[in-house]
């Protein structure tokens, strides 16, 4: 891996503390790769750079207010993420804690109710919890605060109002045995207003639901270099909706990607299902799917023919994936070339910041 491909350097004033107001207001950088031509412009106006043969595939999960301070018996207090992306049978679920518990502790919401911590293993414990999944995922969502990533820990936002900002318009708000630990953040900037212009042009959409984990701002570390495999994460896809996609495909029109999430899912799908049956996988009696694919240079991309992305972390496996799917459409520019262009034109960063779409 050339490390200078995935590495530079952010002027604090670019880090976005909160998002555009409104969401569709924030800047939209527009690479044509084809005419090698930058465009600058604003998320209202994506419609105008999207063909009318093109298709969106968004992803509509939902993030869980999944931090949350809980009491030892001792009346010590405990930061505690619970990790919501990957329940596991019986009642159980992976947490990461902020100082040090042990197996054999229990660990208390406000009331009575206790989860016990059963295993650990490296920095991630395995708790079990005498309640159902409802209870648990109401717990959060009412003592709970958003789990906004590190570079995120100042913003001005109460807890209440991330709750809103750090969600998509279109989440799927329904009772699942899994949620999602960040947000799909390319599609933080869609509104109502922007779906109703993509909707005049004939533009049509599709969901499809990946649970984002922790992995997604881990850096990449010699183990994923060495199997080229990433952290393993849970997806869903309706066998309607794969189908709808794979007819807009097959019918010429260009599918757009919104965010990296979705780019995982559908490339994933695609090599695990080369039939174009969908074979899936029995969790927590539910369907789901699962992968661990790490998209790098070079990388034959099968299903996504336009990228809607964020800026991301340097040397992020984001950055990798975005920057094969430059080097896959025979880019001229590399993904730091347009970052460091971005900077000089005041364009803001990461979950809160602006978009980037590759055509």
């Amino acid at each position: 891996m050339n490390s200078s491909l995935y590495n530079y350097l952010l002027p604090a004033k670019n880090l976005a503390k909160v998002p555009a107001l409104p969401r569709d207001s924030s800047k939209l950088f527009v690479y044509d790769i084809k005419n090698e031509k930058i465009f600058f412009d604003r998320f209202y106006y994506l419609d105008r750079y999207l063909p009318k043969q093109s298709f969106l595939v968004l992803n509509e999960t939902k993030v869980v207010p999944a931090r949350v301070i809980l009491r030892k018996e001792s009346g010590g207090k405990v930061v505690v993420l619970f990790l919501v992306n990957e329940m596991e049978e019986d009642n159980k679920v992976k947490i990461i804690v902020d100082r040090k518990i042990k197996v054999g502790d229990k660990l208390f919401f406000k009331e009575s109710d206790f989860v016990d911590v059963v295993s650990q293993e490296k920095n991630i414990f395995l708790v079990r919890f005498n309640f159902s999944k409802d209870k648990l995922f109401f717990l959060l969502e009412k003592q709970g605060a958003m789990p906004i990533p590190l570079y995120l820990k100042d913003t001005p936002l109460p807890n209440e109002k991330l709750k809103q900002k750090y969600q998509t318009i279109f989440f799927k708000n329904k009772k699942e045995d899994l949620a999602s630990i960040a947000a799909p953040t390319a599609s933080l900037h869609f509104t109502k207003r922007v779906f109703k212009k993509l909707e005049q042009k004939r533009i049509k959409r599709y969901f499809v639901n990946l649970y984002v984990g922790m992995g997604t701002f881990t850096p990449i570390t010699e183990e994923n270099l060495k199997t080229k495999k990433l952290h393993q994460e849970y997806y869903q896809v309706e066998e309607k909706v794969w189908q709808n996609i794979l007819e807009e495909k097959n019918s010429g029109k260009k599918l757009v990607a919104v965010g990296t999430t979705v780019v995982r899912t559908l490339e994933s799908l695609k090599l695990k299902n080369k039939n174009e049956k969908i074979k899936m996988i029995k969790k927590n009696e539910k369907s789901f799917f699962e992968t661990d694919l790490f998209i790098f240079p070079p990388f034959n991309f099968q299903m996504v023919d336009i990228l809607l992305t964020n800026f991301h972390l340097p040397k992020s496996s984001l950055m990798m994936l975005v920057e094969a799917f430059l080097q896959f459409k025979g880019a001229k520019k590399h993904l730091v070339e347009l970052y460091n262009i971005a900077i000089k034109n005041d364009f803001r960063f990461y979950s809160f910041g602006d978009a980037m779409l590759i055509i």
